[in-house]
């Protein structure tokens, strides 16, 4: 199988103007392609089977997977060479710059339609993902939540923990007139075109708040989709901390405050999928 894969590639930004809800949509829609970005960090362990079990799935439609290794130290990077082919491309950064910015560069390097960003530490299920196709297929939705608070198929690590994503998404809803029940979702199904007319800033792990704080503050809300997650302990090798969620505050607020708010409740709809390719022959058909 012949590898694209980038070597060394620079960091890509990404930079757009003050969004307005003209510049969003595209002028053709374009046909339904899925863009599944995996920002990886030291997951030695786990990013090999993660990466096999998204080629696996049977989505409804064309889907390609975006790898970006973020300055890893610990074996991932080598592991991953093995990985890129044909529906995999794999982006390696020089140094750890950050998962906001591992993202970012998916996102730069993406070709689909809609991006899912999705964790290589096995925290989520990657049988999920094509749950939260359907809304979007059916035109219930033009963005999509994966929501952990369902009580079914969640294990938590601690009361903390659970208690703090409950707090910061009692804020977001406070802060914007929303109704969400996970902020701090991992599986943010959301249009290319909206996520590339942002002002997206961090490289940490506070561009997960950018962009849903971004997303709110457009007026548009989540269909939420109730998903299975298993949440790792630091111990295990959870990187999020304390002081993340100080930033994610200060986030919710700046982008609040800074940024004019469009009315609550937008709908879209040049923004749904309008067909579905199916790449027939391929792994993801």
């Amino acid at each position: 199988m012949k590898s694209n894969a980038l070597q060394n590639s620079e960091i890509l930004p990404v930079s757009s103007p003050e969004p307005t809800l003209a510049t969003v949509p595209e002028s053709t829609p374009l046909p339904f392609k899925l863009s599944i970005v995996v920002p990886v960090y030291d997951e030695v362990v786990t990013v090999e089977r993660v990466v096999h079990s998204i080629l696996e799935l049977h989505l409804p439609c064309a889907f390609e997977v975006i790898v970006v290794d973020d300055g890893s130290t610990d074996g991932t990077s080598a592991i991953l060479e093995g990985l890129a082919g044909e529906n995999v491309q794999v982006i390696h950064h020089p140094v750890n710059s950050g998962k906001g910015a591992a993202v970012q560069t998916g996102l730069a390097a993406s070709t689909g339609t809609h991006l899912l960003v999705f964790d290589a530490d096995t925290e989520y299920d990657p049988h999920d993902i094509a749950r939260l196709v359907r809304p979007l297929l059916a035109g219930r939705a033009e963005v999509v939540f994966g929501s952990r608070m369902s009580g079914f198929g969640t294990v938590h690590p601690s009361l903390h923990h659970l208690i703090g994503n409950r707090v910061m998404t009692w804020a977001a809803n406070i802060i914007y007139g929303a109704a969400i029940s996970d902020l701090h979702t991992c599986l943010k199904l959301i249009p290319i075109p909206l996520l590339r007319s942002m002002s997206l800033t961090e490289k940490g792990f506070g561009l997960d708040t950018e962009i849903a704080s971004e997303m709110l503050r457009l007026g548009f809300r989540p269909y939420e989709m109730p998903i299975s997650y298993v949440g790792r302990s630091v111990q295990e090798g959870k990187k999020i901390r304390f002081s993340d969620a100080i930033r994610s505050v200060y986030i919710l607020l700046k982008v609040r405050v800074t940024r004019r708010r469009v009315k609550y409740g937008n709908r879209n709809l040049e923004l749904l999928p309008k067909t579905c390719v199916v790449e027939y022959g391929s792994a993801n058909a």
